[in-house]
């Protein structure tokens, strides 16, 4: 029997996300809660996990204490097969300095490569909502004799002016990796179309740790797998690009293939959330062949009580909706709606408390927040402003155990 390539995935987990403040005041951005059950690092280890990757380094580094306790109490493997998923924080290996990007990150955690040998090394984001079946970009990678392979998604050519794009021949070589151009690339099959970067790469490992080195002696080098490695790459001509529609999930509906979203920023955020509700929904919590793991809480089931209803929602364990409304809502375990309230359009985190009376629309509500009876959010945009963080689309957003004004 022919050896099965060895391959190591490493997540980069270590960004402030500065654009989803408040929600990334007090955690990491990988650890931002999303769907009612999950955090945004959920997403991307269920993807290597399903595909059987089982020896992947989370780097962390800023504000990783809840990130860190959720792997750990989460994504833990069996020991015996040698398998394991583990956090690691900036050691400061190479001198006292954090990381400066996020191929620094990876050239500060060589030593993690070192100590796995791995052939090959997949190096994945941690904050996009997606389903992937990362073998199959793996084996795309191994067939081409690619030096890098990065993910590319189709969007219109309209539209990639605010993406890393990706101009590649027919034969899926990269011709030139562009950050955010004003005139993007056209397709060799969809002159309309042009290919956004995913973050998502496959590595050579030697090729890697080549570039790695090169880029650290470059002092002009912004030290970003994006913006310095990939170009590198496209020089020395081995990078290939994967396109991300050829991606077969298991259990994949027409209505979800291909689905890819950067929650970058809070109207982001707030609109995969809004993906979920559907009756038909443009990402499938449910799909049973490729399931998104995450941790349960110990709770008892939801429950709807003095004539409390809940319409085209998901609504988590341990939440009482009493004598309430709620339309068009993501709420999380162990919310309370207490009676009289209404709440449209919006995302509760866990532990959330909603009076009596309150009304709610158009808004993220933090983990622990409490709206006391009567008070209205997301109903006067010019009060909100002046009193809460208010999107550009107008999303009323609270950060963390704040308490709203009645």
């Amino acid at each position: 029997m022919a050896r099965q390539p060895r391959v190591l995935g490493m997540v980069l987990a270590g960004g402030e996300g500065k654009r989803l403040w408040p929600l990334t005041a007090d955690r990491a951005k990988p650890a931002v809660p999303f769907g009612g059950n999950y955090r945004l690092i959920d997403f991307v280890l269920s993807n290597l996990v399903n595909a059987g990757y089982l020896r992947i380094c989370v780097l962390t580094q800023y504000k990783s204490h809840s990130l860190d306790r959720h792997i750990s109490q989460t994504w833990h493997m069996s020991g015996l097969t040698g398998n394991y998923i583990t956090p690691v924080p900036a050691q400061q290996r190479l001198g006292p300095r954090w990381y400066t990007g996020s191929a620094d990150a990876i050239l500060q955690s060589s030593n993690l490569i070192h100590d796995d040998m791995p052939d090959h090394i997949i190096v994945f984001g941690a904050d996009h909502v997606y389903r992937m079946d990362p073998r199959q970009m793996v084996q795309q990678h191994i067939d081409s004799g690619a030096g890098a392979t990065v993910a590319g998604i189709r969007v219109p050519r309209a539209e990639a002016k605010a993406f890393g794009v990706i101009d590649a021949d027919t034969d899926h070589r990269v011709l030139e990796f562009l950050e955010k151009p004003p005139n993007p690339p056209g397709l060799p099959d969809a002159p309309d179309q042009t290919f956004a970067s995913m973050g998502n790469y496959v590595f050579r490992t030697e090729v890697l740790l080549d570039a790695l080195k090169q880029d650290a002696e470059d002092e002009d080098s912004v030290h970003d797998m994006g913006g310095s490695i990939m170009p590198m790459m496209v020089k020395q001509g081995v990078a290939y690009v994967y396109d991300f529609a050829d991606n077969d999930v298991p259990g994949a509906e027409d209505r979800d293939r291909g689905y890819w979203r950067d929650v970058g920023t809070l109207d982001a955020y707030y609109e995969a959330h809004r993906d979920l509700i559907a009756v038909h929904p443009i990402f499938n919590l449910y799909n049973r062949n490729w399931p998104i793991y995450t941790h349960h809480p110990d709770l008892p089931s939801a429950k709807f009580v003095e004539g409390g209803v809940a319409m085209e929602s998901l609504v988590g364990a341990g939440t009482i909706i009493s004598g309430a409304t709620v339309r068009h809502s993501v709420l999380s375990p162990n919310v309370r709606v207490h009676n009289g309230a209404y709440v449209e359009d919006s995302v509760i985190m866990p532990g959330t408390r909603i009076g009596r009376g309150a009304v709610v629309r158009r808004a993220i509500l933090d983990k622990g927040v409490d709206v006391p009876d009567g008070a209205h959010i997301g109903v006067d945009a010019e009060a909100d402003r002046a009193r809460y963080h208010v999107t550009e689309s107008g999303i009323t957003v609270l950060g963390k155990s704040e308490r709203a004004l009645a």
